[in-house]
């Protein structure tokens, strides 16, 4: 299988996978904050974590399933523009707090997020 087709089928996955992890995170918590964006950001930078480390030892993952996982899949699933465009409509509402809160908690949780899945990743490399 080609290596764009099996990133495309990745994407397909994971952009049907963000919508549904968003979607249900917004039905518990509510659409005040952009909870479903972060959650999808923070899953995916852990998840990808562990693809990176596992993709450096070259052992662990196949050339087509870090394709698929890391590029497709995850490329797909988590979404720095829509965190962009979300944090721009709170300071355009005037909610100037509730966007940095989001702007911190973003970069703050998907950095612990990745490390701890490079942490993880380590463990099985």
């Amino acid at each position: 299988m080609s290596t764009i087709l099996v990133i495309g089928c990745g994407g397909f996955l994971g952009a049907i996978s963000r919508y549904l992890v968003s979607g249900w995170v917004y039905t518990i918590f509510g659409t005040s904050m952009p909870y479903g964006t972060l959650t999808v950001n923070l899953v995916g930078s852990f998840l990808l974590g562990i693809i990176a480390q596992l993709g450096l030892t070259g052992n662990f993952l196949s050339s087509s399933a870090n394709s698929f996982l890391g590029i497709g899949f995850l490329g797909a699933f988590t979404t720095f523009s829509t965190f962009s465009v979300q944090t721009l409509e709170l300071l355009e509402s005037g909610s100037l707090l509730k966007a940095l809160l989001n702007i911190f908690l973003n970069l703050l949780l998907c950095l612990i997020g990745a490390w701890g899945g490079l942490t993880c990743g380590r463990l099985f490399s």
